[in-house]
């Protein structure tokens, strides 16, 4: 069977603060509206990974669905 794949990739940036899990917080509501958005077109999401770089953290997504 044919599946398709969609990687998507959300990027936050590290700020001063007490709060050490600010990037938590702030990416949550965006992770959730793309994991939303990716199921209504009939994707599942199949593997995560992040990455930090400087100041920014990167969130990969990776999906599919059959085609």
């Amino acid at each position: 069977m044919k599946k398709e794949y969609k990687l998507e990739s959300l990027i936050y940036y590290s700020k001063l603060t007490l709060d050490k899990e600010h990037i938590v917080k702030a990416s949550a509501a965006d992770i959730q509206a793309k994991l939303d958005e990716y199921a209504a077109q009939g994707y599942r999401l199949v593997s995560t990974d992040a990455t930090d770089f400087g100041f920014a953290v990167y969130f990969y997504l990776y999906f599919e669905r059959d085609a």
